[in-house]
């Protein structure tokens, strides 16, 4: 268990000759932030610009030079938990003293700031169109652990690239695939699987300050139309309607059905439509001590007098000056419609519904670690670890029954 007591911050800069300076005795003001529909993470910090062994402050930190901003829990962990390099460098001279302020953004700053045009023929592979992004940006890449679906004819006319990115990522989770988010981590970028952290906190309500939790409907879809090429004339057909919470009103939105993109497939985006937006949406914030270690996209885990479930982090800020951070959540629910299958298996595999008897779930699959209750319900296997452990199924439920969303032991579900 992390001990928040005992967390510390440095941060470390690079002057433009690749010298490195830790600065973290003349900061004040530190903080960073994920955003949501941003790819790029934003920090910023004020520091004295007093006249060091090496000069002014600010002629060793200067446009460009790259920040680096680690944290510690006084035992096992020292990671770096943010980096970007200088963007507005902005030094200010008082009588009380002179300060040097300045913000910093990661690599994937440039595909927020760039736009460009691009086509994709029909049946371009996510993989290789984002990864020509980064490779055309020089982007250092890491680990690809994302979709890699055939995507319709795509043209994009001077569109930004990072929303490029998040409309392939979001396209592919549209045609069934897992949910994925474009991460910068340690000077690497990587496509990662959502909620795919192998630490999850828990906040409760004697370790956090506010939970705020809010039901809407106000962004609910509950009907979408699928539609065909426009004729010579301009009109189009209507192919296919598929309905969702219809009971909330007629909320409709419009699925254009690809030249060369079967009913089929445009059927099944137009379902992972109503299956993605067509539910209320359940979202909490949360403030608490800083756990500088947690990012946007993770898994965390919520108890609460009104409710204990997991959510994703859609958006975080950290303020290291008062040792805080604010998380905005949303529950971390996941459906499937063409997950319909009833038949019993005797050998699963990692895609398999299956019925989970409830009971416990784990927030990792190893022997010790903490577990929550479950309730009983269809579920879809994400991960499959049968090499000896404790738990060695995950499950992510599929309908509002259950709540599973975590480790499980064998002979829990059929």
């Amino acid at each position: 268990m992390i001990d928040l007591s005992k967390i510390r911050y440095r941060v470390v800069v690079m002057d433009e000759n690749g010298e490195q300076y830790n600065i973290k005795d003349f900061i004040q003001n530190l903080g960073w932030e994920e955003n949501e529909h941003e790819i790029s993470v934003r920090s910023s910090f004020t520091a004295r610009n007093d006249n060091t062994s090496k000069g002014y402050l600010s002629s060793i930190i200067k446009p460009k030079c790259l920040v680096g901003i680690f944290a510690t829990d006084g035992d096992s962990l020292d990671e770096e938990v943010a980096r970007g390099y200088v963007e507005t460098w902005n030094p200010m001279e008082k009588n009380s003293g002179n300060n040097l302020k300045c913000t910093c953004y990661d690599k994937l700053y440039e595909l927020q700031k760039s736009q460009d045009k691009r086509y994709y023929s029909s049946g371009t592979g996510t993989q290789s169109a984002i990864e020509g992004i980064l490779d055309d940006w020089k982007i250092p890449q890491g680990n690809y652990e994302g979709p890699n679906v055939a995507h319709g004819k795509m043209v994009y006319n001077n569109a930004y690239l990072s929303d490029i990115i998040l409309e392939l990522l979001d396209d592919a989770a549209k045609k069934g695939e897992a949910k994925c988010l474009i991460r910068a981590m340690k000077g690497y970028t990587s496509i990662i699987l959502k909620g795919s952290n192998k630490t999850v906190y828990v906040f409760r309500k004697d370790n956090t300050q506010v939970f705020s939790q809010t039901i809407s409907t106000a962004n609910l879809i509950t009907r979408v139309q699928v539609v065909g090429q426009a004729d010579d004339d301009g009109k189009r057909s209507v192919d296919a309607t598929l309905n969702g919470l219809t009971e909330y009103g007629i909320r409709q939105r419009i699925y254009t059905r690809g030249s060369d993109e079967t009913l089929e497939d445009a059927k099944l985006a137009a379902q992972e439509i109503i299956d993605n937006e067509g539910k209320i949406e359940k979202e909490m914030t949360v403030q608490s001590p800083d756990v500088p270690f947690v990012r946007k996209g993770d898994l965390v885990y919520i108890i609460s007098s009104s409710m204990s479930d997991y959510y994703y982090v859609k958006s975080i800020q950290h303020n290291a000056d008062v040792y805080s951070m604010t998380m905005e959540l949303e529950l971390a629910e996941q459906q499937n419609s063409s997950s319909n299958s009833e038949s019993v298996k005797k050998v699963y595999k990692v895609g398999d519904i299956v019925n989970f008897h409830g009971g416990t779930h784990y927030v990792s699959s190893s022997s010790g670690s903490s577990g929550y209750s479950a309730r009983a319900g269809k579920a879809k296997i994400t991960i499959s670890n049968n090499s000896g452990k404790a738990h060695p199924w995950h499950l992510v439920h599929t309908d509002s029954g259950s709540n599973v969303y975590g480790w499980v032991d064998d002979g829990t579900f059929d």
